[in-house]
């Protein structure tokens, strides 16, 4: 987290995976995590020394057993919200090429979605604003 006057910064990289069909993945945050059962755009906390692609490429690996590059992530937009006690910083990249079968290695459920659907799955207020720059996209 990065100091700032009043609330601390959190970024945090998301990714809109992207199948063959052209279908986004949703995953589900478990029980015990903040915002447990809303649907999110896989990814996760940048961490010291760490680029939002290293990240991306590290969670994608660790959460769904993907592998992908660099050159295979596209920035798309980002996410500025503010929680009760921290603010989120969260840039949003598109991946189309990648290896593996997504699976849930940490618990959670996940989705593949159609991006006109995105809207019906409850999301944490900070991936909401990303979806009409995926439904342009798509």
């Amino acid at each position: 987290m990065i100091d700032a006057p009043g609330k601390k910064i959190l970024l945090v990289v998301a990714c809109a995976l992207v199948d063959s069909d052209g279908r986004i993945l949703l995953a589900q945050r478990p029980e015990g995590k903040s915002l447990a059962g809303l649907w999110e755009f896989p990814g996760g906390k940048v961490e010291p020394g760490e680029t939002p692609e290293e990240t991306l490429i590290r969670e994608l690996d660790e959460e769904l057993g993907i592998r992908t590059k660099v050159a295979c992530l596209a920035p798309l937009t980002f996410a500025s919200h503010t929680y009760d006690d921290f603010h989120l910083l969260m840039p949003l990249y598109v991946c189309r090429r990648y290896e593996g079968m997504a699976h849930g290695r940490e618990g959670q459920a996940l989705k593949w979605v159609r991006s006109k659907s995105l809207r019906d799955y409850p999301m944490p207020p900070a991936d909401e604003p990303l979806i009409p720059f995926l439904m342009d996209l798509l």
